[in-house]
């Protein structure tokens, strides 16, 4: 590959998935011993992947593989500082990414694409793949709608391929290369990735036109494109440098952790969990691009599952009948129903009901039949697992169940619906510790964003097993 400038794209987002660090323009910076400052941002020929050795870290490997000089900028050693100064972000990070970056890395280089491009997720999405933002991007790395169908994202009720990590990596990966051929040129390639081709060629024009520089450094970019390539740099420098900056990212092993199956049709996301021996949970946090309780009747039909959970997934599988993989039912509508009443009643979304039974206004008939998903014991509808915590109430206090659950009965085990209305004083994290459920789970239940804040009154809906808390570590 060709020794080329980097640059990365897309404005920083915190844990939240939606927050830039807040890093003020300062005349000096705080200096940090072992800091390269070439003076040219030229990367050297990819030789350190021949000389790795394996010593079982994905962090190790990705160390050994990096080229890419740390220039001498304000931004770069102000966002290093902040690094260094909140660990705990990296090893929520580590912990995310841990499925994961293995598969990601094994990408990039096949690609024999520069290893430091793997971060990518960091600065977009903090590795949540449900993180989102205000301009419609969605995912691990931040696909608006439109480019995520020009790269070959499929996008529908059922599945947003936004959100599925080996999906989206790809397509991705396809948008860097496609980027890097247009400029021969990393860091107006990925400049391009944030800001689009077109923000791009206007600021190298300008600059032209006035004689002045075109170098990245010196275009005049938007602001968030401006601050993401410091924020990269000063990321990769820190992973680099870690022992010496007093980092320690916890290890993640260096093999796959987990496979992409293709199963052949749609299955419902709890008979997949059951077959794989795993919680509903941990499989959904796994398989993040299925919008609904199943998997799409059109597919795609690949599901993520740990490597542990493989061979005895696939025998299962071979073994059940695929009739038995999805479960509808036909329910007659009764005087009085309306379609908000009979989603609640069976713990299903209005607009899946609208979609499965292909209605467009309101108006039902008593008397008529609609066809209704029954989902597998235990199954909690229309659960997407947003991995970021919403703001909180300022005080810490807890709080007891100010309303009595009520108990929704399916055929194996009982689901309590709970609702609970926000005293002052009240966190999520209060509140979940109260009903055994996790932050998590109250905050993809309520359709809750990363930006809302909790507010005295609001009524609060979630459902949970009793005395029992899902698992969700790999």
């Amino acid at each position: 590959m060709r020794a080329s400038t980097f640059l990365i794209a897309a404005g920083f987002i915190l844990l939240s998935g939606c927050q830039t660090v807040a890093v003020e323009d300062a005349e000096t910076e705080k200096n940090i011993g072992g800091v390269n400052k070439p003076t040219s941002l030229k990367v050297p020929k990819l030789l350190a992947r021949r000389n790795y050795q394996d010593n079982g870290d994905v962090w190790e490997r990705i160390r050994y593989s990096m080229d890419m000089p740390i220039p001498d900028q304000q931004l770069v050693n102000q966002y290093r500082d902040w690094y260094i100064n909140n660990p705990q972000h990296l090893e929520q990070i580590s912990q995310r990414a841990k499925p994961f970056l293995y598969l990601i890395v094994q990408e990039f280089e096949h690609r024999d694409l520069p290893i430091e491009l793997a971060l990518l997720p960091i600065v977009e999405s903090s590795f949540n793949p449900l993180a989102y933002s205000s301009a419609d991007a969605s995912g691990l790395w931040q696909f608006t709608s439109p480019m995520a169908s020009h790269f070959g994202l499929e996008m529908n009720w059922w599945y947003d391929g936004r959100k599925d990590v080996p999906a989206a990596t790809t397509a991705a990966l396809d948008m860097l290369e496609y980027l890097y051929k247009k400029t021969d040129n990393w860091l107006y390639a990925l400049a391009a990735y944030n800001a689009g081709e077109g923000r791009l060629r206007e600021a190298i024009r300008y600059n032209e036109i006035r004689g002045l520089s075109t170098d990245f450094w010196s275009l005049p970019l938007p602001k968030e494109t401006r601050q993401y390539v410091p924020q990269l740099l000063a990321i990769a420098d820190v992973i680099k440098h870690s022992e010496s900056y007093g980092i320690s990212l916890k290890s993640i092993p260096n093999k796959p952790l987990v496979e992409v199956i293709d199963v052949g049709s749609q299955i419902d996301i709890a008979v997949a969990a059951d077959l794989a021996n795993m919680s509903i949970t941990r499989l959904q946090k796994l398989n993040p691009g299925f919008n609904r309780w199943a998997t799409s009747p059109d597919g795609p039909h690949q599901l993520i599952v740990p490597v542990s959970k493989v061979s005895e997934f696939k025998q299962a599988l071979a073994d059940t009948d695929i009739n038995d993989r999805v479960k509808w039912f036909k329910y007659q509508i009764r005087a009085g129903d309306n379609i908000s009443v009979i989603a609640k009643r069976h713990l299903t979304t209005v607009s899946e009901i609208k979609a499965m039974n292909d209605i467009n206004g309101d108006q039902i008939v008593a008397g008529k039949f609609l066809y209704m998903p029954q989902a597998a014991s235990g199954a909690i509808p229309m659960v997407k697992l947003i991995t970021t915590p919403t703001a909180l109430i300022s005080t810490q206090k807890q709080t007891a169940p100010n309303k009595q659950p009520s108990i929704i009965t399916t055929s194996n085990q009982s689901t309590i619906k709970s609702d609970h209305t926000v005293k002052y004083g009240d966190t999520l994290w209060s509140i979940a510790k109260v009903y055994k459920v996790s932050v998590d789970q109250i905050i993809a239940w309520n359709k809750m964003s990363d930006k809302d804040k909790l507010t005295v009154g609001k009524t609060l809906q979630f459902y949970h097993q009793p005395f029992k808390q899902q698992q969700t570590q790999l």
